[in-house]
């Protein structure tokens, strides 16, 4: 896979174009992110689904929380439809600062993930489902089990249980991380995974979901970087944070910030060091330098937000990134 990853941020018709980049640019799979506080993300993927012709849409990741699993199991079979069998879904269990702020207690994740992958794929097979586990749902069926194929399910993680579990049960894993030192501790855990894969689930994408910020300007593109970092390292594990020596101190401040909605104080406090360990930022060469050290763990290579300062100019930058990365 070579995918992008494009933010709700913007208006439907922009981000419809901006999938069409993505396309022409060379992407295989474009991941819309799953934020309440942005655009509706299969609203987006349908408009990007309709504006081209071969790309993969999914989100990026959705959460069983929020949705009840047998209802989005529906979404991302009613898009699958939609965009006559590209659908991917990427599943995880979510940002806890955002489902706390929403009143949802994030209990038990693994196995939501994993009961709400499982369920799904029963349903997209046209099954009939009882169960009775993290969630309900009794005679839980779709009526249009014609219209699903079979959908590619990813698993979006970075603590070792999920990628453990991604790599026994689901398609692929999406490591959210950006860091050569990351992808090493997780290429392990996705190892342990397979050796108690079954053989008949097939082949398994280790995919690596990094925050991507490039620009012909490198200063640039580290400062378009402090946004996601900001958001990453106020929810990064402290196993995480002491294999990059980030102060956890500095980076619980920094989550507290973005908890309360004081996002400019938060961006502020990201250190040069928290862009390193949690972005690749930089320009076309120093970006295909970091993105050919990830993929000497990971088989595939999603670019994540932001990006860069520019959208439509970062998708292109990325996908010559990308290029560089693979060709050399």
């Amino acid at each position: 896979m070579r995918g992008i990853e494009i933010t709700p941020e913007h208006p439907i018709s922009e981000l419809a174009e901006l999938g069409r980049t993505a396309e022409r640019e060379g992407f295989d799979t474009v991941f819309a992110s799953c934020h309440y506080n942005n655009r509706d993300p299969f609203v987006v993927l349908d408009r990007i689904a309709a504006a081209t012709d071969e790309v993969r849409v999914g989100p990026g990741v959705a959460n069983p929380y929020e949705t009840h699993p047998v209802t989005l199991a529906s979404r991302i079979a009613t898009l699958d439809e939609a965009s006559d069998g590209r659908a991917v879904c990427g599943l995880g269990a979510g940002d806890r600062s955002t489902l706390r702020n929403l009143g949802y207690d994030r209990e038990r994740p693994l196995r939501r993930v994993l009961e709400a992958m499982k369920v799904s794929q029963k349903l997209w097979a046209g099954e009939c489902v009882d169960h009775d586990g993290t969630f309900e749902a009794t005679d839980a069926a779709l009526n249009y089990p014609d219209a699903v194929g079979r959908v590619p399910a990813y698993v979006g993680a970075q603590g070792p249980h999920m990628i453990r579990m991604a790599a026994k049960h689901a398609d692929g894993v999406l490591v959210n991380a950006a860091h050569p030192k990351d992808f090493a501790w997780a290429d392990e855990q996705v190892a342990a995974g397979l050796d108690d894969r079954p053989d008949d689930r097939g082949a398994f994408d280790f995919a690596a979901y990094a925050s991507v910020s490039v620009a012909e300007d490198d200063d640039d593109a580290r400062e378009a970087a402090r946004p996601p970092v900001a958001f990453i390292v106020g929810g990064a594990a402290p196993p995480v944070l002491e294999r990059h020596d980030i102060d956890a101190e500095r980076a619980e401040a920094i989550g507290e910030k973005v908890a309360a909605g004081e996002f400019s104080a938060a961006f502020e406090a990201v250190t040069p060091a928290m862009i390193d360990a949690f972005c690749i930022a930089g320009t076309v060469d120093g970006v295909a330098d970091r993105i050919a050290e990830v993929l000497t763990y990971a088989d595939s290579f999603v670019a994540g937000s932001p990006l860069g300062p520019d959208p439509a100019d970062a998708i292109s930058l990325a996908g010559a990134a990308c290029d560089r990365a693979t060709r050399e």
